[in-house]
């Protein structure tokens, strides 16, 4: 370290390796534990007594320039420009909404690329658009798979990039559009906990078990797949969700009383199959369904069904447990305490739900506020109004789609200071 004004040394640094970097992480990561859930009032006070002893500290530095007296500044929300929306297959209308709406809301334009194995709505949405009155091209769709994926990533004129799918494609979303510095929001893949304590509603939370597990034909990436019931109850709720799970009715989703269609494609069936024979590789027991289906209306003979199932003789390292399987599987696990159920929730790198029921409502909040998850769901599961907010933490991405804050993700912040009197000048 040099003075600069004398050209003489003032001291040296040696350069940190992996072992010190790997340490001062480790290190970090055990304060933020403990800082992260002191009160606010508590950081807040350390906070404030810091501010106390930088003021002791001028002598160590340059005084502070005040700002005349007439001067004020304040901050606008400006748009981006031109925003990429990349869609998903298991909700092409609504994704295709709450990415463009927002978008435009903010003065921004969107060029939207639906999945290639749902690419109508997007259209349809583009018409709803033009009917509307919004000026042609402000809402483009364009059709196709990863290579114009990776064209709109790496457009120039492309301000943002706002993407909802799996895992490895989102990798790949970030690293192309970080060339081009490119804000992102990712919405990626979960493998969500779902947990059931002893003192429930036993029908609300096998009600909620199925709405987290079956919805889409089990292709929601939020689904609360991995199910941890406290072991009291556990022959209880396994009796009546394989009862509910055998009763639930397959077929034309189109008509009333269907209560799941087909999975999206053959690949996607034969892979979901594929998890569930895995699982029985494994050691786990099917109680009902995993199977293919072929539903008596002689239209649907064609179509990709499976009967939804429910897998027990669970435990954490199986497949099943920590892979993302996106198809109507629900694996079942005893749990003793609080604390160990916590604990093994958060063993995955996703992050985007979870789940849990209870009649405690302190508990409730205490082990919300504990689950390393984008949304936990209080005795209900997969309600997702569109007032609030939906993202993940960890693998499962980061941005937020939905809610009021979504606008901070659709423009950029620009502070503007105005001086009302005479400028002060060093010079």
């Amino acid at each position: 370290v040099v003075l600069y004004s004398a050209g003489r040394v003032l001291c040296q640094m040696v350069p940190c390796g992996a072992e010190e970097v790997d340490e001062a992480i480790k290190s970090a990561h055990a304060a933020y534990l403990k800082w992260s859930k002191m009160a606010g009032m508590e950081r807040a006070r350390v906070i404030i007594y810091l501010c106390c002893i930088l003021k002791l500290c001028f002598r160590y530095a340059g005084q502070h320039i005040q700002l005349p007296g007439g001067a004020f500044a304040y901050t606008r929300r400006e748009p981006l420009g031109v925003c990429v929306g990349i869609g998903a297959w298991n909700y092409p209308f609504q994704i295709a909404s709450w990415k463009s709406a927002p978008a435009l809301a903010c003065g921004n334009a969107m060029v939207f690329k639906p999945s290639p194995m749902t690419p109508v709505t997007a259209v349809i949405l583009a018409e709803i658009y033009k009917e509307a009155g919004v000026p042609d091209g402000l809402f483009c769709v364009v059709q196709g798979g990863a290579e114009t994926g990776t064209l709109l990533c790496h457009h120039p004129m492309v301000a943002k990039v706002s993407f909802t799918g799996s895992v490895p494609t989102g990798k790949k979303i970030m690293e192309m559009s970080s060339k081009g510095v490119k804000q992102v929001t990712l919405e990626l893949g979960g493998k969500s906990p779902l947990i059931i304590f002893k003192d429930c509603e036993l029908q609300n939370a096998v009600k909620g078990a199925l709405m987290a597990n079956f919805l889409t034909q089990g292709q929601v990436c939020c689904n609360g797949t991995r199910v941890y019931v406290q072991r009291e109850i556990m022959p209880q709720f396994l009796e009546e969700v394989v009862k509910r799970t055998k009763a639930i009715t397959l077929g034309d989703p189109l008509l009333d009383g269907t209560r799941m269609g087909a999975l999206i494609s053959k690949p996607q069936l034969e892979k979901v199959l594929g998890f569930v024979s895995q699982a029985k590789k494994e050691g786990a027991r099917v109680l009902c369904g995993g199977e293919p289906f072929s539903p008596s209306d002689p239209k649907l003979k064609g179509g990709y069904f499976m009967s939804p199932c429910v897998l027990d003789n669970c435990n954490d390292d199986m497949t099943c447990v920590k892979e993302e399987i996106f198809g109507p599987v629900m694996s079942v696990m005893p749990f003793d305490t609080e604390e160990e159920v916590i604990k093994r929730a958060n063993n995955t790198t996703f992050g985007l739900a979870s789940g849990v029921f209870t009649r405690d409502i302190s508990r409730a909040h205490r082990v919300a506020e504990n689950l390393e998850a984008g949304t936990c769901f209080i005795n209900n599961y997969n309600i997702s109004p569109v007032e609030v907010p939906f993202g993940g933490y960890k693998m499962s991405g980061f941005g937020r789609e939905n809610g009021q804050v979504t606008i901070e993700y659709y423009s950029q912040l620009k502070t503007v200071v105005v001086e009302m009197g005479d400028v002060e000048s060093l010079f």
